[in-house]
């Protein structure tokens, strides 16, 4: 493809013509190692839940003496806490998570006097945040009522503006762009927080958004059972992906513009929920096309009126191809120079010796007319 074409097609000038469909198995293959590594991901290395969810103690102070982490995780271990998260924020405040502190008093003041006097600053200057796990777990429920309401009415409403096997199909690329959304985050180890909650359920509707455009496309063009007839139901469906693909991708690529501005330059919130922004409206973009347009076509394909259409369409085909391989009758096997019999026929009745080796055709018996006199006999 020239730049010419490529810059037309980009801009909606003119419709690709990519094997989608027929290599479904690609995609069916990709998306299977994607959710394997997220499974694996989630079941071995584990999210990384933030406080609210696992619950304890948040200790923050200015960092005054400018010491390290190791030095702070000394006086930690002096009180059976050296298992704690420690990080230096901008280098000028420590951030500490650890166990909850509620259990005893006398013991959190003895601490927070100890981290005080080793930073340089009052005990009054640390600000301590104590999270029972009570606060995650109703986050987390919520969370989860709010998806199972979500994926019924998604279910339904799609049921009715289309059919069921279309719902199947959009319910598959949702639970595909929930599992790997959240195995990139057990894999590259980012907490999860509940800004990173309310993102994976944004995701969830701009995913199913993009896959809503597309069977919408596909319905128009599969109501005409004509072009059915002609190109089947999996090549009528690889056709509305090419008339449709370059306006989701310029839609995905109009939303992770101001996504990549806030993972980049936001502050610590806003890159929670831009990363998982991010992550999801690329995966949600790739499920529409690559796996909920596949995967309904291969079960509308099992219906028998669709199947008995795909036989006579390979039928027709296999007619048209084998038309196309029989030799054509005139002038197969005739030697260079020689001429149609068509030509030789009246050279052979011309006056003139005969040509050697061939046998001059016989002449037909001239009738002749009997005379008037033996006609008066």
């Amino acid at each position: 493809m020239s730049l010419r074409d490529a810059v037309a097609t980009f801009r909606g000038h003119r419709t690709p013509n990519l094997p989608l469909i027929p290599r479904r198995r690609w995609w069916f293959a990709l998306s299977g190692f994607l959710v394997l590594l997220s499974v694996f991901g989630l079941l071995v290395i584990k999210l990384n839940l933030s406080l609210e969810f696992q619950g304890g103690a948040e200790i923050r102070y200015p960092n005054r003496a400018g010491v390290g982490v190791e030095d702070v995780r000394d006086v930690l271990r002096d009180f059976d806490r050296a298992d704690a998260e420690i990080q230096v924020v901008g280098g000028g405040e420590i951030s500490i998570t650890t166990g909850s502190l509620t259990e005893e008093p006398e013991e959190r003041d003895r601490l927070l006097e100890a981290l005080a006097e080793q930073a340089g600053i009052s005990p009054e200057e640390n600000n301590t945040r104590d999270v029972g796990p009570t606060f995650g777990a109703q986050i987390g429920r919520k969370a989860l009522q709010a998806l199972i309401v979500f994926l019924v009415l998604v279910t339904i409403y799609i049921a009715l503006r289309f059919e069921w096997k279309m719902a199947v199909a959009a319910q598959v690329a949702l639970v595909h762009d929930l599992l790997i959304t959240a195995g990139v985050y057990a894999l590259v180890g980012r907490e999860v927080t509940p800004a990173t909650v309310i993102a994976i359920l944004t995701i969830l509707g701009y995913s199913l958004y993009d896959t809503v455009v597309i069977f919408d496309k596909i319905k128009e063009n599969t109501e005409s059972m004509a072009l059915v007839a002609r190109d089947t139901y999996s090549g009528v469906v690889n056709l509305s992906l090419n008339q449709v693909f370059m306006r989701s991708v310029n839609t995905s690529l109009s939303t992770l513009l101001p996504v990549t501005a806030l993972l980049l330059f936001g502050g610590e919130t806003l890159k929670d929920f831009a990363f998982a922004l991010f992550v999801g409206v690329g995966v949600g973009t790739y499920s529409s096309i690559f796996l909920a347009a596949p995967f309904l076509a291969v079960l509308k394909e099992r219906e028998p009126r669709l199947i008995q259409i795909r036989e006579r369409t390979a039928a027709r085909v296999a007619s048209r191809s084998r038309l196309q391989a029989v030799p054509p009758s005139s002038g197969e096997g005739r030697e260079a120079g020689e001429e149609p019999a068509a030509a030789q026929a009246p050279a052979a009745t011309r006056s003139g010796p005969a040509r050697p080796g061939r046998a001059s055709p016989p002449r037909a018996k001239s009738r002749r007319k009997p005379s008037s006199k033996r006609r008066r006999r």
